[in-house]
């Protein structure tokens, strides 16, 4: 799965808040600030698994308003062991 999240998503904690929540399902990937202002977020797992953790990043931290989500679903690429922030 792989998000881009716009919004007051930039200096609330989003990033750690994504990996927190990835971490607890258990999926594996990465999330980054983009120059843009958006939040990107690439997470593999399973598909429910994903779709909760979908719903998580749409409500965001606390302090974040999250405007909109664009969201592709693309085949899973194996290739990371862990979620991390970059």
């Amino acid at each position: 799965m792989h998000v881009h999240i716009s919004g007051f998503v930039q200096g609330v904690g989003f990033r750690y808040f994504a990996m927190r929540k990835a971490i607890a399902l258990n999926l594996t990937g990465w999330v980054r600030n983009c120059v843009t202002g958006e939040v990107e977020v690439f997470a593999e797992g399973e598909r429910n698994v994903l779709e909760k953790f979908l719903a998580n990043l749409k409500d965001g931290p606390g302090n974040a308003r999250v405007l909109d989500t664009k969201t592709k679903w693309e085949e899973a690429s194996k290739k990371y062991d862990s979620f991390e922030i970059r």
